[in-house]
């Protein structure tokens, strides 16, 4: 595969080099911090609706419109209310968040409190995954500074109580980033994902409702309510709105975190700005938006990387992360090792996701090393079938997807060897 000659319309606004300044607020400030909180409480009843305009996904991996979500937290009648900034960040393969937190922690801050005021929430916690020991340390810095400052005043005179920022880290599980796990875990149990509804935003942490966003998502909001949502849209590509962040990792030249229009092709993202393939090998697969989703080939390099495009291709743009694979490397492999970190970082609450991650990770295992049987591949089959939709969270969904995605895009490499015992 050759490196397309494709324009870049590349735009930085979460990786603003003026805004890599980590808990420093007063050169936040004087690099235009603030702008969106300012218009956000100039007019707190147009935020939703603005949001909605410039078209806001859930940039967690679900893609869900923002302002749905603020909409229905916004409706409670209740006094007290939680935004949570869910920065837990644990999938193999994305690691956005964690440089929002630790670089650009007042964006992440800004957006949040746009959110409480938005929805009258009085509370806002920032829960981290405790790995990121710098990412921790810059938020509690930076929310120090928005304590003493006169801009949490202002917030907490729009929401009509005091506003509290909290930062709390997470279990540092990779199950502990699921919204109601993190409901779980702030009430002070173990990160046990439950059954929806209720929502969080209907019954969340300590039975208040509560607004869960991830840290992009957050991160966006203060330059849409400063920039408007025309802006915002005018930066993607074709239909889609806004910029994302996409964590390029696997067999590229250049792996790396990039802003990138919403809509920008998945060839651009890998042969212009990740500088093609290593060794000069041939583009095989990608997962995309982490290992949990569909794979997609050479034949779809021309997919529009945005969250509609994407999903038409029987696949998710999830969080934005792609593992590029090339040829020559086993696709079961890559499998197998995903699967075992699902079947680790399961929270072993349902059977059918417990036994059945581990079981699926053994057969992979066999597969790939060469020691398996037909009866291995039957049996995977067979797990694929009976265990979607078997536990309370879809971390079993998502291990099976990625299996079965890759049982019928590159079937060769499971079929029985000459090698292996029949």
């Amino acid at each position: 595969m050759t490196r397309p000659n494709v324009p870049s319309k590349a735009n930085t606004v979460l990786l603003d080099p003026a805004l890599k300044l980590g808990a420093n607020l007063p050169l936040w400030r004087r690099a235009g911090g603030g702008a969106g909180l300012a218009a956000a409480l100039a007019r707190p009843d147009a935020i939703i609706e603005t949001l909605k305009d410039a078209d806001l996904r859930g940039m967690g991996g679900a893609g869900f419109p923002t302002w749905r979500k603020w909409t229905a937290a916004a409706a409670s009648p209740c006094d007290e209310k939680y935004v949570v900034c869910n920065g837990n960040e644990d999938e193999p393969g994305t690691f956005k968040d964690r440089h929002l937190l630790r670089w650009t922690p007042h964006q992440v801050i800004e957006g949040a409190l746009i959110a409480a005021v938005a929805v009258k929430a009085n509370r806002v916690v920032f829960y981290v995954n405790p790995h990121q020991a710098e990412g921790i340390d810059q938020m509690r810095w930076a929310v120090d500074e928005w304590t003493a400052s006169d801009l949490l005043a202002s917030v907490s005179k729009a929401v009509g109580r005091p506003v509290t920022l909290t930062v709390a880290p997470s279990s540092g599980r990779y199950i502990g980033g699921e919204e109601t796990a993190i409901v779980s875990w702030l009430d002070g149990g173990f990160p046990f994902p439950r059954r929806k509804p209720p929502f969080p935003f209907e019954s969340g942490v300590g039975g208040l409702p509560t607004l869960i966003n991830n840290t992009e998502t957050l991160a966006n909001v203060p330059h849409i309510l400063k920039n408007g949502a025309d802006w915002y849209r005018d930066l993607g590509v074709g239909a889609a709105a806004g910029t994302k962040l996409f964590s390029l990792s696997g067999d590229v030249l250049n792996p790396g975190l990039y802003e990138l229009p919403m809509g920008t092709s998945l060839e651009e993202l890998v042969f212009v700005h990740g500088g093609g393939m290593l060794d000069g090998r041939a583009f095989k697969a990608v997962f995309t938006g982490g290992p949990s989703n569909t794979l997609l080939t050479a034949r779809d390099l021309d997919v529009a990387l945005d969250f509609d495009s994407v999903k038409r291709r029987k696949s998710r743009l999830g969080t934005g992360a792609m593992i590029v694979i090339s040829e020559g490397t086993s696709i079961v492999r890559k499998v197998a090792e995903y699967v075992a970190f699902f079947a680790s970082g399961s929270c072993g609450q349902c059977p059918s996701c417990k036994c059945g991650t581990f079981q699926m990770a053994r057969l992979l295992d066999r597969i790939a090393t060469g020691r398996g049987v037909e009866a291995d591949r039957q049996a995977l089959d067979h797990l694929c079938r009976i265990l979607p939709g078997s536990g309370r969270c879809a971390l079993i969904d998502g291990a099976v997807t990625v299996v079965e995605s890759s049982r019928h895009t590159f079937p060769d490499e499971y079929e029985p060897k000459a090698r292996y015992a029949s």
